[in-house]
């Protein structure tokens, strides 16, 4: 693999915002359609794109990391997590600084699980989290578990931009297609440029409350098992939101207002329901 050098080297924190070397990507496994209408709950302004067939791709417009007290990692860790618990499809953040590199996946109410490598390449994570990375996103549990295994090896020619663009090519066997301009380890500022000329590209904004659960309560399940989610949603939401802010944690907090937004909202479709069959 390449050892194209990790932009380190460029200006980076809020003195400097056009020149700081994060950036961020949610790869979602679900269309464009059901992802926007999760994706407005985030109440961040976002690009949307198909990103292979079963496979589409977020692109923050802005960048709270810089504004907001927490790590570009934390914040597309509760990203993910708001996206992935208000949906029954996955979501992989990946993400990087001047430092580091990594990814963090959310599948429903499941522990999180993520990896990651310093700027030079090296692996700081668990084997375990890799191989929990393919169980849960269906990969080969062979072919692809060795690509794998071999990111978490020490390679003196793979830095971190090597290793994001190795996970990557795992990914492309799994259906994932980026878009052209989507290489890791750009700054968020190329990656929106990039993001604008695509051909069909979506702007997800936040629609305002009345829109936001008109869309919400059109997408509601009935049933048991829906009234049985929705209770779960508001008992993992309301206490993960009253913890993020007290620790002023903005990722969290908006995962956690997802999640209880989803919760309440299905439980007054479910009540509505039971009422007209009454």
């Amino acid at each position: 693999m390449s050892s194209e050098p990790w932009p380190s080297s460029r200006p980076s924190g809020p003195a400097d915002p056009a020149g700081s070397p994060v950036g961020a990507l949610l790869l979602c496994r679900a269309g464009a359609d059901s992802v926007e209408t999760v994706a407005q709950l985030l109440r961040e302004r976002m690009l949307l794109a198909p990103a292979g067939d079963e496979w589409s791709v977020l692109v923050p417009e802005g960048k709270p990391w810089l504004h907001g007290g927490e790590p570009v990692d934390r914040v597309l860790t509760g990203w993910a997590t708001a996206l992935a618990v208000g949906s029954s499809w996955p979501v992989l953040a990946l993400w990087w600084d001047a430092d580091r590199c990594g990814y963090t996946l959310a599948a429903g109410f499941r522990r999180t699980v993520g990896y990651v490598w310093l700027a030079n390449g090296t692996p700081v994570g668990e084997d375990e989290a890799m191989r929990t990375f393919a169980a849960r996103l269906g990969l080969d549990p062979v072919f692809d578990m060795q690509a794998l295994d071999a990111l978490t090896r020490p390679d003196p020619g793979a830095d971190a931009r090597a290793r994001m663009r190795g996970l990557l090519a795992v990914l492309t066997r799994a259906g994932v297609d980026l878009p052209p301009g989507l290489r890791p380890g750009e700054p968020a500022d190329r990656l929106r440029e990039a993001a604008h000329v695509w051909d069909g590209v979506r702007q997800v904004e936040w629609p305002g409350w009345r829109d936001a659960v008109r869309a919400e309560l059109e997408a509601v399940e009935y049933g048991p098992l829906a009234r049985a989610l929705s209770g779960a949603q508001l008992a993992v939401g309301i206490p993960l939101l009253l913890w993020s802010l007290r620790r002023r944690g903005r990722g969290w907090a908006v995962a956690g207002a997802v999640l209880v937004v989803h919760g309440a909202l299905g439980l007054t479709r479910e009540r509505g329901r039971v009422r007209g069959e009454t």
